[in-house]
């Protein structure tokens, strides 16, 4: 005979017994609460930087003075406390603003559910890094093509849309505004050491201290091991330049050659870096303002350019005679 403790009558909870329909919508409508920064802690792997630029200077001063106008969004965590969504400069400012607490809003959201929320609502900001982008982009698509497949849930909260006979990527292409190939691109800057990856942020963020190298080829540096690219860091450190697209190619190319263990030589890597980048010759600029009234109008600047250099010569020969 089965037990009776086995039987599943589908009974109502006791809360369900002695509540109205209108007390149990209510409870199920988001609520804006607030909550204090030790209740909140960082979503894992974040791949968007908090920085304290003049952003998050003036995002500071208006929470000062007008306080946290838009909630920060948040999930509740297993082991208690909440996770951050969407919010996570909004908590600094506000920290920096000295308060102690933040407006939010608590949702129930899965793993994959959170993180492309969390991809999209930064992806709106004015500035973000290559490097941003790129992890953002992977962690998107890889929470995308988890959900694929999966039926869609009553209260519409799976952010996945389902298109039929799309790849996720395609899907992530039309999302986003960027290309399909780009995006390929992007993912693959997450293939480098953090030393050259920072370089490629540098592109955007023109630190006159550091070197920086565009994205094309640093996608091509991409798919050195990871030690060639330690020794190509450390060559470009050393030479104060970076490798052309045509030179990363070929140092790809020289890489994907080897087997086994086998791995490109510093020296082949030097020799490379000491071909001739035309577009990384040093430039010398001279404001048109500060020279104009030394030439006509509409003087080549070739002209200009060739004058000045025998000025220059001229000068040189004179202070010589002077110092004689």
């Amino acid at each position: 005979m089965a037990k009776s403790s086995g039987l599943n009558f589908n009974l109502p909870s006791v809360d369900d017994l002695f509540s109205t329909e209108e007390e149990r919508a209510e409870a199920r409508l988001e609520k804006v609460v607030n909550l204090s920064f030790s209740e909140i802690s960082d979503f894992p792997n974040h791949p968007f930087k908090v920085r304290m630029d003049e952003a998050m200077r003036e995002m500071t001063e208006s929470v000062k003075q007008y306080g946290v106008l838009v909630p920060a969004l948040v999930r509740p965590k297993p082991e208690g406390g909440y996770e951050m969504v969407a919010g996570h400069r909004r908590k600094k400012a506000a920290d920096l603003a000295g308060l102690e607490e933040i407006p939010c809003i608590v949702r129930q959201l899965t793993d994959d559910e959170a993180t492309i929320i969390m991809v999209d609502s930064n992806l709106q900001r004015e500035q973000i890094l290559p490097s941003e982008k790129a992890f953002a982009y992977k962690m998107k698509l890889d929470a995308m093509k988890r959900q694929a497949g999966r039926p869609p849930k009553e209260n519409g909260a799976t952010v996945l849309p389902h298109f039929s006979g799309k790849k996720s990527r395609e899907i992530l292409a039309e999302q986003s505004g960027e290309s399909h190939e780009q995006i390929r691109k992007y993912i693959r800057l997450t293939h480098l050491i953090p030393e050259i990856l920072e370089l490629v942020d540098n592109s955007v963020l023109k630190d006159q201290e550091m070197l920086q190298i565009a994205m094309r080829p640093a996608v091509e540096l991409s798919y050195l091991r990871k030690e060639e690219q330690a020794d190509l860091f450390t060559i470009m450190d050393e030479m104060d330049c970076t490798p052309s697209h045509a030179q990363a190619i070929k140092m790809r190319q020289m890489s994907e050659a080897k087997t086994g263990d086998e791995r490109l030589a510093k020296d082949a890597l030097v020799s490379i870096m000491k071909e001739e980048k035309p577009n990384q010759v040093e430039q010398f600029k001279i404001p048109k303002n500060r020279i104009a009234k030394f030439f006509p109008a509409g003087t080549p600047a070739q002209k200009i350019e060739d004058t000045i250099v025998k000025a220059l010569e001229l000068y040189r020969k004179r202070q010589r005679s002077l110092e004689r």
